[in-house]
């Protein structure tokens, strides 16, 4: 199945590069030359993947992770010509989900997407057909039609967000590891799941905790995991 990949790059002949490429390989590129066309290219279509470019003008790409990060899951892969360790963290606390410097090899690039696409189906077809409503104080999350209210209000998660959620809500009063939580979700062993754990929890916490230094619902055990 033919993927549908923005590629977000300022340099002309590098995004043109990787067009061709991806084009090549039977994928369908998609272009955007900065950080505010490719939130608008988001917000207007539906893609697999995200290619990122962090050094740009007007809106650089750690920005535009950020914004995509609040209602989208679709996987993002930062391209960058920085290496620094603190320089990836702060990417991977954004909610990146792979980083490649400058220099990559294209066939490399294009395994590291496919990798990603296979861990993201993954996920959306774990879609089970559970009629139940949960609640727990003013939280409710209604299976029936995939929504979360708090107090009233609805709120927007995304696919994994809601799942996370849900698992927690489900083992209401547990502790749960961050191995259990990721195992859960991907069904998959959960090597380096750390971050990818932490970066949703915080996600979810800003949706539904009027003060999120003050949890009212989802709460850090430290040393342990989450409940």
């Amino acid at each position: 199945m033919n993927s549908k990949i923005l590629i977000v790059e300022d340099e002309a002949k590098l995004r043109e590069i990787l067009c061709d490429y991806f084009s090549s390989k039977g994928e369908l590129p998609v272009e955007a030359s900065n950080g505010i066309q490719a939130l608008e290219l988001i917000d207007e279509n539906e893609f697999d993947a995200v290619l990122l470019d962090i050094m740009m003008p007007e809106l650089d790409g750690l920005s535009v992770c950020r914004a995509v990060r609040r209602t989208n899951d679709v996987p993002i892969i930062f391209l960058t010509a920085l290496s620094d360790e603190e320089d990836k963290l702060l990417g991977y606390e954004l909610g990146a989900d792979d980083y490649v410097t400058v220099g990559y090899n294209p066939l490399e690039l294009l395994a590291r997407v496919k990798s990603q696409l296979r861990r993201y189906t993954q996920l959306v077809n774990l879609c089970e057909s559970i009629d139940s409503i949960y609640r727990v104080d003013g939280l409710e999350i209604n299976d029936r039609n995939r929504t979360v209210t708090v107090d009233g209000r609805e709120v927007k998660m995304t696919p994994i967000e809601y799942k996370i959620l849900r698992l927690l809500v489900q083992e209401r009063g547990k502790v749960l590891s961050i191995s259990q939580i990721y195992e859960s979700i991907w069904h998959m062993q959960a090597i380096g799941a750390d971050n990818t754990i932490a970066v949703h929890i915080r996600h979810i916490r800003e949706k539904i905790e009027s003060n999120p230094k003050e949890p009212r619902y989802l709460k850090v055990v430290w040393g342990t995991g989450y409940k």
